[in-house]
Order: structure tokens, then sequence, then C-alpha cells
């Protein structure tokens, strides 16, 4: 690996490279990282933007949806001259204006099973910032066969949920382990009937983020096999352990 930097970068991460667990070589790992978000609503958009100033070289952006209104109070990228605009390209826009070089590849589509190898293969980090279960079930499965790393969060009123899995290792439990597709409800995840807190979604996000930057400097623990609950009215936090299921 080429450990050199321009001036340029040395400058601009160099707060992170000070950290005696990142240097230049973790900024290195950091630039040449390929980070794939799904969904730019409350959870990618601060997921994006922090992967962006740390450096992160290649990112792709999936979402399907234009800037609305009641957007504006929790997705973090998007301002009222966005509104009806896609948001993949609006949020485009702002991150290249927070760092030039990063390569940024736009999909306005939404992910279903006929679409998704030729979207996800590149990537080898994934963050779920979807809002319905049928794409967090589809992105489980996709990224278990795919041995990716999938980072999914989950937000509802005052609540976050954070669940992290390296399928590149053996036995490791997946979504299904702790939700049932047959028994769940989007209903939870519907900001419009639940409610959602805007600062909870991106506190959620930035968790997400800050996941894949440890996993890519292989730094830290991580949640491998746990799900992080946040109660953030209460301010209360849980680790709970996820056992991997028979057949699952």
């Amino acid at each position: 690996m080429n450990s050199k930097l321009n001036k340029n970068q040395l400058e601009r991460f160099s707060r992170q490279i000070v950290l005696k667990n990142i240097g230049i070589l973790g900024q290195r790992k950091i630039i040449q990282s390929k980070v794939l978000i799904i969904g730019m609503g409350g959870l990618g958009c601060p997921a994006a933007e922090f992967l962006t100033r740390a450096g992160v070289g290649s990112l792709g952006i999936v979402d399907s949806d234009n800037v609305d209104l009641s957007n504006i109070h929790r997705q973090s990228l998007y301002n009222i001259d966005d509104l009806k605009k896609s948001k993949v390209m609006a949020a485009k826009r702002k991150l290249k204006k927070i760092n030039s070089k990063i390569k940024i590849s736009c999909h306005k589509i939404r992910l279903n099973q006929n679409n998704y190898r030729k979207i996800i293969e590149g990537y080898d980090y994934i963050i779920d910032g979807s809002d319905n279960f049928k794409t967090k079930f589809l992105l489980n499965d996709i990224c278990k066969v795919s041995n990716k790393f999938l980072i999914t969060g989950a937000i509802s009123k005052f609540d976050g949920h954070i669940f992290t899995f390296d399928f590149k290792k053996k036995n490791t439990p997946c979504i299904r382990s702790f939700f049932q597709e047959e028994k769940i409800s989007d209903d939870i995840l519907n900001c419009e009937y639940e409610g959602i807190l805007g600062t909870v979604a991106g506190i959620i996000g930035t968790i997400q983020a800050n996941e894949v930057l440890k996993k890519i400097l292989n730094i830290g623990k991580n949640l491998n096999g746990y799900i992080l609950i946040l109660d953030l009215l209460n301010l209360s936090f849980r680790k709970v352990k996820l056992n991997k299921l028979k057949n699952v």
C-alpha cells in the first residue's frame, strides 16, 4: 500500500491522522475504502456526511425518492432549495462540496431482487438506512450470501437500534435472528405514523458511520452478533447478544 498522502490530505485529515490507531496508513485505508448506503433519509444523510468528511474514497448512495418538506427536520443534507429534487442527486451535490475528491455513484432506484447484484458488487461495506423491513430482510439475505459487512439501523419515536453483521465470519447471526419477517410490521418504522425526533436519526446514522470506519481500520470492538438498543428519551443504552438460529 502506498503510504504517502499529499499536502492537502495531510492537512484536511490531520486531526484523525494524529490518532495512534489511525495514522497515515489508516487514513490511506479510509481513502481506498468503498461504502454503499441504502436509503438517503434520516440515517443515510449523517452516515454519508461523516464518511465523506473522514475521507472515504468511494461512496454509493441508493434512494428512489425526492426531497419532501417533512424530510428536512431530520435528513441533514437537505434544505428547502432541494424540495422535489432527487435525494441522491441533492446529497451528491452537498457531499462534493465537503470533499470534492470523493467518488459518488448515485442510484435513483428502489433495491429489489432484480437489481441488487449490479448495485452492491464492488462495495465491501454496506449501511442499511432503509425505512421498511422488506428492504432490511432483502439486504440481510443479499449481504449474507455475498459475505459483506452490513450495518443496519432502525429508528422510531425516541428509540434507535443498530445491528452489525460481519458475514465473512462463520456462524454470524443475522436480522432474522431478532425479527420474524411474517410477524413484523413496517408501521413501527413509519415516521409519518409513529413519529421521530430528528436528533435520534442523526445519532443512529452517525454511529453507523463510526462502525464502518472502525471496521475499515480494524480497530476497537464492533457490534457483530449484537444489537445496540438506544432509548434516547431516558438516555439508556443496552447491548444484547443475538443467537444464531438454526436454518437461518
